[in-house]
């Protein structure tokens, strides 16, 4: 490396052995674990691997080593580097599904891998990370295949010399002739996610190898974003973008979300700190500022209907009991502007507030983020296909309508105001058509006209067969057990394999409401590597023994306890207290 860090200079994991944490799954008993229950969910976790070895069986026909399958033309793409995402991504799916022979031949194609050889002049070092670094860490967690360990630490060596920059920051933008002469320069601008989703990987990496380098380089980052984060407009969060090199701009970086370029940096505070047994109290008091300033700012109840104001629902029924993550744009310190704006990646959020809402003694956490989760589950069942869009705005609860019922809960319910909503959708829609002269995404007019309420809006109207909703409803069902979920599940995933089920694979979607219910979807010829790695590897757990364990396997669970899931959702093993 140009830029060594000195041996005295690395930071050394915490030591001491891990704490005895709180439970976060919840205890099942036998009586709710009925024989007609079990029958049912292993129906529907059969279901979902019948997909995976389609989806599987199509890209090692047509796509074999290639990062991507083209679910319709039927060929390979290169998006990430050329090394084999899908491949890669898939491993621990195989394992968790019980596909041995799949696994193998995997493994043997892995271990073929020339990182030395790639597709394109550069990677990026969050994509590298999440998708390979992650998926070889975890396939060697649950298999302790030698080859994936070595391969894992070889990627690790090639992800770190992307901090061979003068002050050891990350070049996301990773150049490999760069990388090799020692040029890297760190983005004067970085994506909080970018900053903050190396974590858990790398500790895991430190953790089973011993060598410290790769976390302190991530302790590094992890004291640069505690310092700055009462510095914000918004103490608690950060902006989407932030200057690792000069700190936060309060005059310019204005714009705060749980979303896109930022998910993932707030994902990770509560599970580093599982994964590093609780010995650094820091993530807790970082994770419950992010959390407290997220409710505060970002979160808000949508305005909906009850049953007296729209035929969905029952006579006399109140609305639904939800939430939604959005954006807030501040240019003073601690006030808002909230974006209505939800995002498909956003719903992730309500896996990541129970998940610490049970590690930290939250409820109020846990409740909130069964009110996300339900919230996105809602969304999918508003749309005609049964999917909810990639961006969508809707109108929410505002204070003057809260203050008017007397409530000063600012996530509190709100009365329907039906000229309200179409006064915006029509205001949204008129917009929209020289909006669409401005984008490469299809805005149909019309279809802005007969959204469903209380939308007022598409910004992007495709599914991209992403993972987050049903993401948090496993991690509900697994914290809450109710039972609920468990159908709300199912009726997701005959939605998606339903709109996008292609003759070999499936397909991400151009629009998820689509004027008439019958009509085919208009499929785009993409299979991201998440769609296996991620979106059926949920569901399959979902509907799994809730002790994550196959069936007669022997075989130790992928528990919410003794794993982390990455945000790629490959599961990385929590080292255990001594008994």
């Amino acid at each position: 490396m140009k830029n060594p860090i000195p041996e005295s200079s690395l930071i050394q994991l915490p030591k001491g052995p891990p704490r005895e944490l709180p439970r976060i799954q919840h205890a099942f008993t036998t009586d709710e674990l009925g024989k007609a229950h079990n029958e049912t969910q292993y129906f529907r976790r059969d279901a979902v691997r019948k997909a995976a070895q389609k989806s599987w069986k199509s890209y090692r026909a047509f796509a074999w080593r290639r990062d991507e399958l083209a679910p319709q033309s039927l060929t390979g793409k290169d998006n990430f580097a050329g090394w084999g995402a899908t491949l890669v991504d898939s491993l621990d799916t195989l394992w968790i599904m019980g596909l041995r022979e799949e696994f193998d031949e995997a493994v043997r194609a892995v271990g073929a891998i020339d990182w030395n050889k790639a597709s394109s002049s550069h990677c990026s070092l969050f994509e590298t990370n999440i998708r390979y670094l992650g998926g070889l860490l975890s396939a060697y967690d649950l298999s302790s295949q030698e080859i994936l360990f070595k391969k894992a630490v070889e990627l690790g060596d090639m992800l770190f010399a992307g901090f061979d920059t003068p002050n050891h920051l990350p070049a996301n933008s990773y150049n490999f002739k760069k990388a090799k002469n020692g040029e890297l320069k760190a983005s004067s601008r970085q994506s909080l996610a970018v900053l903050g989703s190396m974590s858990v990987e790398f500790t895991r990496l430190s953790q089973l190898t011993g060598d410290p380098k790769y976390y302190s380089i991530v302790e590094r980052l992890k004291s640069g974003l505690e310092k700055t984060q009462e510095q914000t407009n918004l103490p608690g969060l950060w902006p989407k973008y932030i200057d690792p090199i000069e700190g936060t701009r309060p005059s310019s970086d204005t714009l705060f979300t749980l979303g896109a370029q930022a998910d993932s940096a707030y994902e990770y505070l509560s599970k580093t700190y599982l994964l590093l047994g609780g010995l650094d109290p820091s993530y807790e008091l970082m994770h419950i500022k992010a959390m407290d300033a997220a409710v505060k700012h970002l979160l808000f109840r949508p305005m909906l209907p009850s049953g007296g104001d729209d035929d969905t629902y029952e006579a006399g029924s109140p609305p639904p009991d939800i939430l939604f993550s959005g954006n807030a744009v501040s240019t003073q310190r601690d006030k808002s502007e909230l974006q209505p704006r939800v995002q498909h990646l956003g719903c992730f959020a309500g896996g990541m507030f129970a998940l610490g809402g049970k590690l930290f003694n939250r409820p109020d956490h846990v409740q909130i983020g069964e009110q996300l989760a339900r919230g996105c589950a809602w969304a999918y069942e508003a749309f005609s296909t049964g999917i909810m869009p990639e961006v969508s705005e809707l109108v929410p609860c505002e204070k003057a309508e809260r203050e008017a019922e007397g409530k000063n809960d600012h996530l509190a319910q709100c009365p329907w105001n039906g000229a309200k909503w179409r006064q915006k959708k029509k205001k949204e829609a008129a917009a929209a058509a020289p909006a669409a002269m401005n984008t490469r995404f299809t805005l149909d007019t019309n279809s802005q006209t007969t959204l469903p309420k209380p939308f007022t809006k598409l910004l992007d109207s495709h599914y991209l067969l992403r993972p987050e909703a049903i993401e948090s409803l496993f991690i509900l069902y697994r914290i809450t057990g109710k039972k609920d979920l468990l159908d709300i599940a199912w009726r997701m995933f005959q939605s998606i394999t339903k709109a996008t089920e292609t003759k070999f694979a499936f397909s991400a979607i151009e629009d998820v409401h689509i004027q008439n219910p019958g009509q085919p979807t208009t499929k785009t010829d993409s299979m991201e590597s998440f769609w296996m790695a991620e979106t059926l590897k949920y569901f399959y757990l979902i509907f799994s023994p809730e002790d994550g364990a196959a069936e007669g396997s022997g075989e130790e669970g992928v528990t919410l306890d003794g794993w982390v899931f990455n945000t790629e959702a490959h599961p990385l093993r929590v080292p255990r207290p001594r008994s």
